[in-house]
């Protein structure tokens, strides 16, 4: 591949890489027979409580790591549907959350990117020690260059700072650099600072935020994106 086509890609991981609600499994096993508890409700309004107070933390710039706000979430989370969880039950979940699983479409996705010659990185919130856990354990860690975490700059997406960061970090320009995310505040984070971005609407029910600011392209998988990269 000629160097001026070769991109360099930062691939969000949590909603975009790996499926967040892969823990549901494990909800079904101990909230699964509460009346009035659904496991993929708790796992919706834990995860939306995980980004909302990783977005705190940064707008009041006191910094806790990604963990922290995935833990501080199952507390709350677990106080909105009124359990009492034991402890050996909310470190069960926390511990699911290091190990869960990639897309189906993500080997595919990943395979065409590579074949094609662009530099891939894995982009995250997570702390870089979890990103490479959750990446190996995926079993999709070889695809990629590197791993580019906020942890370094001590806050968060979408901080306009962790996008040039992640730029130094792979050496690459607005030219030619792309963020990979499912997560419409992402892809505006990164389309603010001029970068290109590909938005994964991954359902049909996605909503992508309506604030002017557009994805460069949109993909229902990411085995479209390498066709779609240089349209």
């Amino acid at each position: 591949m000629p160097a001026s086509s070769q991109k360099s890609i930062a691939f969000d991981v949590y909603g975009t890489l790996i499926n967040t609600h892969g823990v549901v499994s494990k909800l079904e096993e101990i909230v699964g027979g509460i009346e009035g508890v659904s496991a993929q409700g708790f796992s919706n309004t834990w995860r939306e409580k995980q980004l909302e107070y990783s977005f705190r933390r940064g707008l009041m710039q006191e910094y806790q790591n990604f963990a922290v706000c995935t833990a501080q979430a199952l507390e709350y989370t677990c106080i909105f549907y009124g359990l009492n969880l034991p402890e050996s039950d909310k470190q069960a979940l926390l511990e699911s959350y290091k190990t869960l699983p990639a897309f189906d479409d993500v080997t595919d996705g990943l395979t065409a990117m590579k074949d094609s010659g662009h530099k891939l990185y894995a982009f995250s919130n997570g702390s870089a020690e979890a990103v490479e856990m959750l990446l190996v354990t995926a079993g999709i860690r070889d695809f990629f260059d590197g791993v580019v975490s906020v942890d370094d700059l001590k806050t968060f997406k979408p901080n306009p700072s962790v996008y040039h960061h992640f730029m130094k970090q792979s050496e690459s320009t607005t030219d030619n650099a792309w963020l990979v995310s499912s997560n419409p505040f992402d892809v505006i984070g990164a389309v603010n600072i001029g970068m290109s971005a590909a938005w994964v609407k991954r359902t049909e029910q996605a909503i992508f935020d309506p604030w002017g600011i557009d994805p460069t392209i949109v993909i229902q998988s990411l085995t479209e994106l390498d066709g779609k990269l240089d349209e």
